[in-house]
């Protein structure tokens, strides 16, 4: 691991555990995230010179994570109002265009850009507010172990090992050794964590195991997706703000998988555990 991937993994991590245990740090590092996310995501869009509305689209992104945390809503799932308030207002920003080539495009790529990075990654928020107080913010550092101890056991696993490449056309880096890697982290740390869990006791080694390879299997299909992007986009990294990480959407792409399957997974689980009442 070089010096800079160190120190910026320090860092992070140090935000994460800051965010996990105070709410106003939680929202600001969801914003500023989210905020850095879609900008990189949008960058990279604008190399293939589509034209997208990425200033719309960060304005829509991060009314949704806010309206989530402040269980603002006019209706249920409100934040699904916003999406669509978000598709109108760039229709309208394209009918003062004088140049209509490639609107489909542009459209659906801005609209893709807020679900992909803000919707999904609001999720984390959901999760936190799944279960009261303490029991959130258990649940929250769950998966958020679970997931990234995946990304360090792809990095660590298959730069050591990693002889068999997975997808060389989507990311030359990545090897089958590095995957096993990230299953076998993400099933560790889901055990040694199993405590963080609603009614631990009730939920099998065997269970929370299975829970670790999905999770964490999921959030590798989130990176390599990612991946995809930037690999279509002839880029390396999403951005520079994180030296030896690349940029936020390098750093969050698990996440963004990872957290929508673990809240509906987690809401059902709850509904099926007694004496257990969610918050959100």
């Amino acid at each position: 691991m070089s010096t800079h991937r160190l120190k910026s993994s320090t860092v992070m991590i140090l935000i994460a555990i800051l965010a996990v245990i105070n709410q106003w740090i939680f929202l600001l590092v969801i914003l500023g995230l989210t905020i850095g996310g879609l900008y990189e995501f949008f960058y990279m869009i604008k190399k293939k010179g589509i034209p997208i509305y990425s200033y719309v689209g960060i304005f829509i992104g991060v009314l949704i994570p806010a309206s989530i945390y402040t269980h603002f809503e006019l209706t249920k799932n409100w934040e699904l109002l916003f999406i669509v308030l978000a598709f109108l207002l760039i229709l309208l920003l394209q009918f003062a265009r004088k140049d209509n080539s490639n609107a489909i495009v542009g459209l659906s790529t801005t609209l893709f850009g807020i679900l992909y990075v803000s919707w999904f990654f609001s999720f984390l928020i959901k999760i936190r507010f799944l279960l009261p107080s303490v029991e959130g913010e258990k649940l929250l550092a769950f998966i958020l172990l679970v997931t990234k101890s995946g990304d360090i056991g792809a990095l660590v696993i298959g730069s050591r090992f990693g002889k068999h490449p997975l997808l060389p056309r989507v990311s030359p880096n990545k090897t089958i050794e590095g995957i096993l890697g990230a299953l076998t982290f993400s099933i560790l740390f889901a055990l040694l964590f199993r405590a963080f869990l609603p009614r631990a006791p009730q939920l099998s080694l065997l269970h929370v195991a299975l829970m670790g390879a999905f999770f964490g299997g999921v959030g590798q299909l989130g990176d390599i997706s990612e991946s995809l992007m930037k690999r279509d986009c002839n880029v390396k990294d999403s951005g520079k703000l994180l030296p030896g990480l690349g940029g936020v959407l390098d750093t969050i792409d698990s996440l963004l998988f990872s957290a929508p399957a673990f809240y509906l997974y987690m809401s059902s689980v709850l509904n099926t555990l007694p004496f257990v009442t969610s918050a959100f």
